[in-house]
């Protein structure tokens, strides 16, 4: 009876570039060339849901990792040098942000580190909700850019961010560029000195150290593999500090996004139609023949009822009684959006700012705990100032809107009525009623914004700006058109005159001629400069304990897809090692290496390196598998780690029997049972050393199962859920299996759906999964019954060679 139960099978229609398994459920997910993103169940090897690419995000994945609580999924985009978190349950993208060069590997770990610090953090973390006001959503016309903001839940970034205890997601790149983010979202270190391209990382669970593989290259030689293992001795001493930290700022990165979106919908809300008013009267003033002022045109209607023929040609012609309706209501609708806007998003969103970043100083004057971590309270006091700057100019903005409402008000219910007689049209009497208040009130207006400006013609195009609140929406550096009339007020003239108020830094500097947009720029420009401190203080401080050239690959295999190559890492928690598993196919086929390493750089292992002679069978469970076996020479193709015990691995048959290929479990404890030592020769590679290296037989046992009808070449693996999923060479054929029952002769309805996800993903999201794959299933079943048993392993392999 065969070891490992197949659960399902499957022929995709593009090649898979990467694979990895859920580590709390039984999913797995898939990116092919297409750059889609796939997620299957393990039963059936049925698919839940994909996610198109999109020029938004890019069409080329090179990387993905899971987030330890299984619910986020992280990828990253070659094309378009970006980092995505999308959430599982939805297959909705949370999170974005753009890296400077292309991601190759990454990888996402949760520290287990316990201490008192910490547990006291994590019972008092969530205080910000009892003086905080809820964040409203996004007008739902803008979610579909930022889901984060749009979801009716009271703890968006919560949820985002998950548990409190401190995951760090860890990418790697070309030219050796390594970045650290705590929760996936903020960067806590930003890492220079690696030789190569990483191909592989693992940072430690108690944080003591982050083991790199890279790919060296040299013009004279072939590229050679190199371990190199880095001190990150800061983040393990200052893990209460770090961890209270990277919560703070992912909060506040979170809420500079917020801040951003709600400006972006707050200049969807202005409409071009605003501008309407300021064109008509410029183009007036080039067309009319009079010397007379547009100005005192408007004021001799107002006054006597009586216009020149141009101001009525204009009036009636261009601007008409239905035209004149629709630009108020414009006006009104657009002016209380953006206003509702201001009140509840920019407001409360600057407030939360505000809050987080007075904490965050708070945290900073603890110089003992914070200062090693780089973060300066003179910088931050600065972002503090910067945050006011900005409420201060919100505030502004909200007076501006209040005074055009009503002066516009005012002003179109004068002139609709005036245009009304000039059409010698019904006046309703309720807008004939004006008093000598409403006659002045849009006398002052008229006065005020009705003139003629030269300046203004040479820097706009427009002698006018009767429209205040657009000049604040800008994206520019210039200075406002028309900054507010601040004559008269008492307060500023009190500082004028106060010497010591007038510079005191108790005060936020208000910006009275720059627009809102600058004032957010410039407040970001000082936060980000607080947020990338850390990262560059606590990546100086990471230093490299030990860098191993292990052997050189030969320029063919360039072939195969990078993130399916070994070395593979493996980071044993319990006995606080780095592993290290690879094979080199030039010095010895048949052999397989494990490299070994404490997470504590300083500390020293026995049995640091040992191989497995896979040509050397040591097994003597059952004598007729083991006469069998021993005429097999096998070498390794791939091999993952199952668990801190346990390897995965792919083998194939030696010369003659190159066809065969057998998925296997290898016990670590049989090749770690070595007695002697190897030294190392630090001026050699691994590969011209290989001799000296301790070596034990292969032991099987019974937990290898050979797989027939397929040219099986790497696994993927997941030993909490026990489950492996076998790809071919062609990167098109997969197989998934149970790995701790024994396959039955009759695989029934219940074999299939035994280990079905019963952790509650979206029903909907599946129906559309189950229809497809329902279609699917059958087709390929008809298939599987007419002819796959009939085929010969050659039939096969030509198939999957097309």
């Amino acid at each position: 009876m065969p070891a490992f139960r197949q659960v399902g099978e499957k022929q995709l229609p593009h090649p898979v570039l990467c694979m990895a398994w859920s580590p709390k459920r039984d999913l797995i997910a898939l990116a092919n060339t297409t750059g889609e993103l796939l997620l299957h169940r393990l039963a059936s090897f049925q698919r839940v849901w994909s996610l198109p690419p999109s020029e938004y995000t890019g069409k080329e994945i090179t990387a993905l990792a899971w987030r330890p609580d299984g619910k986020i999924l992280a990828f990253s985009l070659g094309d378009t040098k970006q980092v995505v978190l999308c959430g599982v349950e939805k297959a909705e993208i949370l999170h974005v942000f753009p890296m400077q060069s292309s991601v190759t590997c990454m990888h996402w770990m949760e520290v287990t580190e316990e201490s008192s610090a910490l547990s006291s953090f994590y019972n008092s973390e969530d205080e910000s909700k009892l003086f905080l006001p809820k964040l409203p959503t996004l007008p739902k016309s803008y979610s579909t850019t930022s889901k984060i903001f749009s979801e009716e839940k009271s703890d968006e970034i919560m949820n985002l961010m998950g548990e409190v205890r401190l995951n760090v997601l860890v990418l790697g790149g070309d030219s050796g560029f390594v970045e650290l983010y705590a929760y996936g979202m903020y960067k806590i270190a930003t890492l220079s000195g690696v030789s190569g391209t990483c191909r592989s990382l693992s940072l430690s669970s108690d944080l003591k150290s982050l083991c790199v593989i890279t790919e060296v290259r040299s013009a004279d030689s072939n590229p050679q593999i190199c371990f190199i293992q880095l001190d990150t001795g800061l983040l393990s001493d200052c893990l209460p500090e770090v961890t209270r930290m990277a919560r703070k700022f992912t909060h506040i990165s979170t809420l500079l996004q917020y801040l951003h979106l709600s400006l972006t919908c707050m200049c969807e809300a202005w409409e071009d139609i605003l501008m309407q008013m300021d064109l008509r009267l410029t183009k007036f003033v080039q067309e009319k023949n009079t010397s007379t002022q547009v100005q005192d045109e408007f004021l001799e209607l107002l006054l006597w009822g009586q216009s020149s023929p141009e101001l009525q040609a204009l009036l009636m012609n261009q601007l008409t009684v239905k035209g004149l309706k629709k630009l108020g209501q414009s006006i009104e609708s657009s002016y209380s959006s953006i206003q509702k806007l201001v009140i509840s998003h920019l407001q409360s969103g600057s407030e939360a700012l505000l809050y987080h970043l007075s904490e965050v100083k708070g945290m900073s004057l603890w110089k003992q705990k914070f200062e090693p971590l780089g973060l300066d309270s003179a910088a931050l006091e600065g972002a503090i100032t910067a945050v006011g700057s900005f409420s201060l100019k919100a505030n502004e903005l909200l007076q501006v809107i209040d005074k055009s409402m009503k002066n516009f008000k005012a002003f179109f219910r004068w002139l609709y009525v005036a245009m009304l007689r000039m059409c010698e049209e019904h006046v309703p009497p309720e807008l004939n009623k004006m008093t000598q208040k409403d006659i002045a009130f849009v006398a002052d207006f008229l006065s005020e914004h009705f003139s003629e400006n030269e300046e203004l013609f040479d820097r706009k195009g427009k002698y006018f700006n009767v429209e205040r609140v657009g000049q604040y929406l800008k994206d520019e550096d210039e200075d406002l058109v028309s900054p507010p009339n601040t004559k008269g007020n008492q307060w500023l003239r009190f500082l004028q005159e106060s010497a010591h108020l007038k510079e005191s830094s108790l005060l936020f500097p208000s910006f009275p001629q720059k627009s809102l947009h600058f004032v957010k720029r410039m407040m970001e420009a000082v936060i980000e400069q607080c947020l990338h401190k850390p990262a560059e203080v606590i990546g100086k401080s990471v230093k490299q304990a030990a860098f191993l050239p292990l052997y050189s690959i030969p320029e063919s295999s360039e072939n195969t897809p990078r993130l399916f190559e070994l070395p593979s890492l493996w980071n044993d928690k319990k006995a606080k090692m780095h592993h290290v598993v690879f094979c080199m196919p030039d010095v010895s086929p048949s052999k397989l290496y494990l490299l070994r390493k404490g997470t504590d750089p300083s500390r020293r292992i026995s049995n640091s390196v040992v191989s497995v002679d896979l040509s050397h069978y040591l097994d003597n469970a059952d004598e007729e598998d083991a006469a069998a076996q021993r005429n097999y020479l096998y070498s390794c193709l791939d091999a993952r780690f199952y668990d801190d015990e346990m390897l995965t691995v792919v083998l194939q048959g030696s010369q003659e029997e190159k066809r065969r290929r057998v998925l296997a479990q290898l016990p670590l404890a049989s090749a770690l049972s070595c007695e002697s030592e190897f030294t190392w020769e630090p001026d050699r590679r691994l590969e011209q050393q290989s001799g000296a290296i301790p070596c034990q037989g292969l032991v099987l046992g019974n937990q290898w199962r050979e797989l027939e009808n397929m040219k099986a070449q790497f696994v993927a693996v997941n030993g909490i859920r026990k489950v492996a999923c076998v790809l071919s060479a062609n990167l098109r054929h997969i197989r998934v299996f149970e790995m701790d029952v024994e396959d039955e002769d009759d695989e029934g309805g219940d074999s299939q759906n035994a280990s079905a996800d019963h952790d509650g993903l979206d029903v909907t999201m599946t129906s559309e999964g189950q229809s497809e794959e329902g279609a699917e299933a059958k087709e390929e079943g008809g298939e599987r019954r007419g002819a796959a048993f009939r085929k010969t392993e050659e039939q096969l392999e030509s198939e999957e060679a097309l």
